[in-house]
């Protein structure tokens, strides 16, 4: 068994003090409310909808367009907690459909909604298709069901922005912070709150989720070299969702403070790792090639040595929408490390543009109704939300590499 905290560098677990100072209430609060997690069979909605079962809600009820993913959660929560005495749903849908409408409208009565659905990966900004979707799933759709949550007089509404919003240079945070500036708006009619947080190590996609999967299939590791990133464990990304949206005021936004215990690591040398943990040493590779032939290489040499080593290639990286270093908040924002002893809070004002907001949906309306856009015209949409965007066009992407 893998131990992922050993993994990230690291030897305790971040806000278990946080957790434990609020143990007692945070488990009243959950056990005397009800819950409406959308997106709850991803890497990080399945950590919170554990955290919020393992607390006896009234009520659960889990959406996610996964139908597979979400068997997985039930066989999963079943596995390791058993039952509760409420009332305990899951639900396939797709937040943007009809269908789900029609879900909201025969009940609907929730105190508290967590929206942890997204598009997350920077590769998604490749072309104009997925970057609509993207923007559909991370702007429009929490939107959406912001005014539902409004409509039926939820109590709070919590959803995930991400690290990458602050100061965002990819499209990804680009659109969670149009996302942010459209909860301010709405925040004047609910109770908001978010979080923004670091890689959560071996989410489903995710470039550490993918050294499983080269493991399982014989093929080597590929990592960049150049890239330092925080990590949280997936337990610890559920543990700040509900911390979030049980304790935060009203546009708060919770992030992990940086500490001894949150620190930069690249990912070559996590792989490095990993691959000490499952009992290989690292065979650095020259390109792709010699990585992809190594393993036949190896059989065709009955070389015994080489089957305690595994073919990696460690490069730098040169892809669209990478982030040179990572920030939870930005020098303007207002913060609050006070509170709490492992999270820090931005506090948030209001503090909206209504006619950036209006034209911004008219626009991409228009571009869905005519069924015609192109990359350059999300991108100045982009700009004219965030006037000083840092998106650079490389002309790489990760669909380009190994």
């Amino acid at each position: 068994m893998i131990n992922i905290l050993e993994l990230i560098g690291r030897t305790k677990e971040l806000f278990s003090e946080d957790i434990n100072n609020r143990n007692e209430e945070l488990y009243k609060r959950v056990s005397d409310s009800t819950f409406l997690v959308l997106g709850g069979a991803g890497s990080i909605g399945q950590a919170v909808t554990k955290e919020i079962f393992k607390r006896n809600p009234k009520k659960l009820h889990i959406v996610d367009i996964s139908e597979n993913n979400m068997v997985e959660l039930v066989r999963d929560i079943r596995s390791s907690f058993g039952y509760i005495d409420g009332d305990f749903q899951t639900f396939a849908l797709d937040i943007g459909s009809f269908e789900y409408d029609a879900f909201i409208k025969s009940d609907g009565k929730y105190d508290y909604v967590l929206n942890l659905s997204a598009l997350k990966h920077v590769r998604s900004e490749k072309d104009p298709f997925t970057l609509m979707r993207m923007i559909e799933t991370n702007v429009f759709n929490t939107d959406k069901t912001l005014q539902q949550s409004i409509d039926k007089g939820v109590k709070k509404y919590f959803c995930v922005s991400t690290d990458k919003a602050a100061n965002p240079v990819n499209m990804m945070g680009a659109s969670k912070r149009i996302m942010e500036m459209f909860v301010m708006k709405k925040s004047k009619k609910i109770n908001v709150s978010m979080a923004r947080f670091a890689n959560v190590a071996f989410s489903d996609g995710s470039l550490l989720h993918g050294f499983d999967q080269r493991i399982k299939k014989n093929q080597p590791i590929v990592a960049p070299n150049d890239i330092k990133r925080y990590f949280v464990t997936p337990q610890e990304s559920g543990e700040l969702c509900l911390m979030s949206c049980i304790f935060g005021e009203n546009r708060d936004i919770f992030f992990p403070k940086l500490s001894e215990n949150l620190h930069l690591i690249t990912f070559a040398n996590i792989a490095v790792k990993y691959l000490e943990d499952l009992g290989y040493e690292p065979y650095l590779c020259k390109d792709e090639e010699e990585a992809r032939n190594f393993f036949s290489q190896q059989q065709n040499n009955n070389n015994t040595k080489l089957k305690k080593q595994w073919p990696c290639l460690f490069t730098s990286s040169d892809t669209t929408g990478e982030k040179d270093f990572e920030e939870f908040f930005t020098d303007s924002e207002v913060l609050d490390m006070n509170r709490f002893e492992n999270l820090g809070i931005i506090k948030n004002e209001a503090i909206y543009d209504e006619t950036k907001l209006n034209h911004f949906e008219t626009i991409i309306k228009k571009y869905k109704q005519e069924l015609s856009w192109t990359k350059e015209d999300i991108i100045k949409e982009f700009f004219t939300m965030i006037p000083d965007f840092g998106h650079k066009e490389t002309g790489k992407y990760l669909d380009g590499k190994m």
